[in-house]
């Protein structure tokens, strides 16, 4: 037997690729993944973006109201992976039906990608700051290039493996970020800080910092049910994720601020989302954090494409976990290359978010209130059942999405609202789809909740 058909049995054997599947993991670990996942160097660049456009103060205030508003909808679709067993994008079939969930399915897989290759880029040019300080080589394309084999590498081994290296990598970036945090504060006073000008020229608004701190929650509540269906319980998913979210997001995001801060303060250039502009005043720390922040969040971001791929149709024959990875990854790969993507990065959230936050809008309403909390096995079958709607898809949830989307993009830019835009499109298109849903929900029959994986060892009617 060849060594790719041994890697291949033993990930079919013990790979967590297909739900659903019954949680083993505690709370204090799912807690040390998230907290670990979002110690990544998007989200602390992107709080590069916020200072000084917008006072140093009220932008720590900002990332917190932000944080904690993405993190009520990320633990809140994380429960429905947790009460199921399966993950974030299977479970789109429930709102938008067996093949209508094809679509935000498809979505999803993009935009997983762009985060993906925009990871690799940053990490690879951590990791060129590293080597040209000691050996003068200089390859930022190179080097993005292999942090992502590395990634793919960890990616292919699943949750197990990510859960293991997860705690250890955040413990290492908490100590180092600490540091970042001592440097700054003993070079330069809070209250030095809180008196930097605001340079309204930049761009960026009050309104604007805090769309953008809700959209990279809602970035991440794609990955959500993902990673807490392998939750022991609700309790352990829902404080968990929401604990280890909200301080991984906060603590990034201030870093940022932080060290775009010290950089002005000390008459540096402010360049918004250029790790480079924020290592040099720090050194091989700040890169290192880089670095590892990759390593642990991007492996989560390829295992979540692999994972949307591998479950986007119920029934039948089933994608194999090993050959998808690696098309994923060799596609992942060859996209870290395109350096161009970086320059986009805030348009990139904005498109996130208008696309997303409808979604999850959708699937809390169907499966909460709609579905009154509970899917049925119906959604593990291919064809027919509940699920099924008209020829598998659920055309009144495709039409609110679209109506949330195209108002997320109004309320962004044609007509600003003092709440921004993810707030009012999500809203809207909650009341949207239980107005178009009245009717549904009052013919279902109460249906008693169960989780999936117990469903799924029961015989089921033949599609």
């Amino acid at each position: 037997m060849s060594l790719y058909s041994r890697l291949e049995q033993y990930l079919e054997e013990h790979s967590d690729d297909a739900g659903p599947v019954r949680g083993t993991l505690s709370l204090p670990r799912i807690g040390m993944i998230w907290l670990a996942a979002n110690l990544v160097v998007t989200t602390l660049l992107t709080g590069t973006l916020f200072v000084p456009g917008v006072d140093y103060g009220l932008v720590v205030v900002l990332i917190i109201v932000g944080t904690l508003i993405g993190a009520a909808v990320l633990v809140t679709v994380g429960n429905i992976g947790t009460r199921t067993g399966l993950p974030t994008m299977a479970l789109t079939r429930g709102p938008f039906g067996t093949r209508g969930s094809l679509l935000p399915v498809a979505a999803n897989v993009i935009i997983l990608m762009g985060w993906s290759w925009v990871q690799a880029m940053l990490a690879g040019i951590a990791l060129d700051f590293l080597v040209a300080s000691v050996t003068g080589f200089s390859s930022p394309v190179l080097f993005a290039v292999i942090c992502q084999t590395l990634v793919v590498i960890l990616a292919i081994f699943g949750h197990t493996g990510i859960a293991r290296v997860e705690p250890w990598l955040a413990v290492l970036i908490l100590g180092i970020i600490a540091y970042i945090f001592v440097v700054a504060f003993t070079t330069y006073a809070p209250a030095e800080f809180a008196a930097i000008p605001a340079d309204a020229s930049i761009g960026y608004t009050p309104i604007l910092v805090l769309d953008v701190v809700i959209a990279t929650a809602i970035s991440w509540t794609v990955l959500s049910a993902d990673f807490n269906r392998f939750a022991t319980s609700s309790k352990a998913g829902i404080i968990g994720s929401g604990v280890g979210y909200t301080l991984s997001t906060v603590i990034s995001m201030v870093v940022g601020a932080t060290a775009i801060g010290y950089v002005v303060l000390s008459g540096g250039e402010a360049v918004p989302f250029d790790p480079v502009t924020i290592v040099t005043p720090f050194g091989a720390p700040l890169a290192v954090v880089i670095f590892l922040s990759v390593m642990a969040t991007n492996t989560m971001v390829v295992y979540g494409m692999v994972t949307t791929i591998v479950n986007a149709v119920p029934g039948g024959t089933k994608l194999k976990f090993l050959p998808t990875a690696l098309i994923v990854g060799v596609i992942s790969i060859v996209g870290s290359t395109w350096f161009g993507l970086l320059n986009q990065f805030t348009t990139f959230l904005v498109t996130i978010g208008a696309l997303f936050a409808p979604v999850f809008a959708i699937m809390i309403a169907d499966y909460y209130i709609v579905k009154r909390g509970a899917y049925t096995r119906d959604i593990l079958r291919s064809r027919d059942g509940r699920y099924w709607y008209l020829a598998g898809v659920n055309w009144a949830a495709i039409v609110v999405w679209l109506i949330g989307a195209v108002a997320a993009y109004v309320f962004t830019y044609v007509w600003p609202t003092p709440v921004g835009a993810t707030i009012p499109a999500f809203a809207l298109t909650f009341v949207l789809y239980l107005l178009v849903s009245l009717r549904e929900r009052s013919s279902a029959p109460a249906v008693r909740s169960e989780h999936l994986s117990d469903a799924a060892a029961q015989p089921m009617p033949h599609a």
